[in-house]
């Protein structure tokens, strides 16, 4: 047999795929995985198929279809106030996954250091161990995910090359705030640290809140990639679009490895969405859309026995079961998915340690009887507290 030396060897199935599998075996109310159940606008179904027809079929430019570019420099500079460089400084992806592990391919050494907030999403690590780099943790306070900015500048080093942020941050849904913005800002002043900042849920956002973007303040623009979903905005997960916005100089070397990794992207989309976006309603009335089907959810939740902290962004909502006769988040995922019919995801998988905090992650992207449907079988779940 062929030996062969893995470079991601503690890495396995994501646990969005094994409780995706597990919901589909004992067909479970799937609230797990982060992908709505409802339909895209026909609108935008009726512009791609028109510019296929047209014949808008071959590859892109390497940086993106220049009218999509030229709509989303008009859609930052309105929404953050920052002027990017169409030409220079956005470049379309295949989905911010995409995106990310091309700014770490790019811009990250081998030895270099790189800040991550706890939970986080599960692909920022593996492009750093990929790139020869360290991940090195930072464990978000727990029960609202406050970060203690001196306690992160306790961990910079040397050999520190990057901070990697998520705002509006799944699993947790925490928001950072304006000050949080202001602190990171003073943490990076006078060194060459690199921001990567996801912000794929920028227009889902709730309560009033207001995204706050690494694009809307000076010196954090001059040295981040803020990476966007067309996938999360538009309701169209599988389409895998996305884009990166950075300083020319940023974005040079991203598009170093961009243009060896995919090339290019999906080229009628890109000239579909570039007409879409020209009403700014498509993506002002997101958050109200969701923030809507947050509150049905939380409504129908108001009897249960579950800690509830409503989320302030995304189409996440923790829950915690602390009070209910149940062992592990894991545990307990796959007992309710296999006896009560419906499935989260244990958070505990977004920590490197597995932290447990009796939380569990569900998606409220979904139509409203199905969450009204999830809402009831958790409230039939008995507290046990006397």
């Amino acid at each position: 047999m062929m030996e062969i030396k893995s470079k991601l060897p503690h890495v396995g199935t994501t646990i969005f795929t094994t409780m995706s599998a597990l919901a589909n075996e004992h067909g479970a109310l799937n609230l797990g995985q982060g992908f709505p159940d409802f339909s895209m606008d026909k609108k935008l179904a009726d512009l791609t198929h028109a510019k296929m027809l047209s014949g808008f079929n071959q590859y892109a430019p390497m940086q993106g279809v220049a009218e999509l570019r030229k709509v989303l420099a008009q859609k930052i500079e309105k929404l953050y106030h920052q002027s990017f460089d169409w030409k220079d400084e956005i470049t379309i992806t295949a989905g911010g996954t995409q995106a990310i592990f091309t700014a770490i391919s790019a811009l990250v050494h081998e030895g270099d250091e790189v800040i991550l907030f706890a939970p986080a999403y599960d692909c920022y690590a593996p492009a750093i161990v990929l790139a020869g780099a360290k991940p090195v943790w930072y464990e978000l306070n727990y029960p609202d995910y406050s970060v203690q900015w001196d306690d992160v500048r306790k961990l910079i080093t040397q050999r520190t090359r990057m901070i990697i942020i998520n705002s509006p941050h799944n699993p947790t849904g925490k928001c950072f705030s304006e000050n949080d913005m202001k602190e990171l800002q003073t943490l990076l002043s006078d060194t060459d640290i690199l921001v990567l900042s996801d912000e794929v849920y920028e227009h889902i956002i709730f309560d009033e809140k207001q995204h706050h973007s690494v694009c809307s303040y000076p010196s954090l623009r001059k040295r981040s990639l803020a990476v966007f979903s067309f996938g999360k905005t538009l309701h169209v997960t599988g389409w895998k679009l996305g884009y990166i916005v950075a300083d020319a100089s940023l974005m040079q070397e991203f598009r170093k490895v961009h243009q060896y990794n995919v090339f290019s992207v999906n080229t009628p989309m890109q000239w579909a969405i570039a007409d879409y976006l020209q009403e700014e309603e498509v993506w002002k009335k997101l958050s109200q859309f969701y923030q809507t089907k947050r509150d049905l959810f939380l409504h129908h939740l108001k009897n249960s026995s579950f800690e509830i902290h409503p989320a302030e962004g995304t189409y996440f909502q923790l829950l915690n079961f602390r009070h209910l006769n149940y062992n592990s988040d894991w545990q307990t995922a796959v007992e309710l998915t296999s006896t009560k019919g419906i499935t989260g995801i244990p958070c505990s998988f977004f920590y490197p340690n597995k932290t447990d905090e009796g939380v569990l992650r569900f998606c409220f992207a979904k139509e409203d009887a199905l969450l009204i449907k999830a809402a009831d079988i958790l409230c039939q779940l008995e507290s046990v507290k006397a």
